[in-house]
């Protein structure tokens, strides 16, 4: 609540009857300069990825940075344990025997960067998030139905209430709806 006793504004939601119709809405909307938007669909829709132009190249990198770090960490470990640790010679043998480290430097690897995948998808998604202001609009329990919206955020630069529901109703959209913080 603002101190005035209204509430405040989270952004603008616009419900679309097809997923094509939300495509363009999205497209339409970022040619236009909205950037901080987001989309909610019952299906995946393939376009609207690109259509709300969200690239994000943060999980693949970490995934990557993830597994070296395990497949050195596995090495590592058993590195350590054959040379110093717990160093055996059995048969004459060499302390540090790299084909040995193989499969289990393989298994780490994986290990680390399954692992790194689950919680950084989890820490870029904001998840758990048990609430979202978008849940205040009465209409959008259809977008896990047959209903598709677009939401365009109040912190976006260039939101302005008239002039983004006059743009969200030129779309076409069926409703446009003020999302309430």
């Amino acid at each position: 609540m603002r101190p005035s006793g209204r509430p405040a504004v989270y952004g603008l939601m616009a419900e679309f009857e097809t997923a094509q119709a939300l495509v363009e809405a999205a497209r339409r909307a970022h040619h236009k300069g909205f950037r901080k938007m987001d989309a909610y669909s019952p299906v995946p829709i393939e376009e609207l990825h690109d259509a709300l132009h969200m690239h994000d190249e943060r999980l693949p990198k970490m995934v990557m940075i993830g597994g070296i770090l395990g497949g050195l960490g596995g090495y590592g470990l058993q590195y350590w344990v054959s040379t110093s640790a717990y160093p055996l010679n059995v048969g004459g043998r060499p302390l540090h025997s790299w084909p040995m480290f193989i499969p289990v430097t393989f298994e780490t690897t994986i290990l680390a960067a399954a692992l790194t995948a689950v919680l950084g998808m989890l820490a870029l998604n904001g998840l758990p998030q048990p609430f979202h202001p978008v849940f205040n609009v009465p209409r959008f329990a259809l977008a896990s139905r047959n209903r598709f919206f677009l939401c365009i955020e109040a912190r976006d630069p260039k939101f302005d209430i008239q002039s983004t529901r006059a743009f969200l109703e030129s779309l076409g959209a069926r409703e446009v709806t003020t999302v309430e913080d």
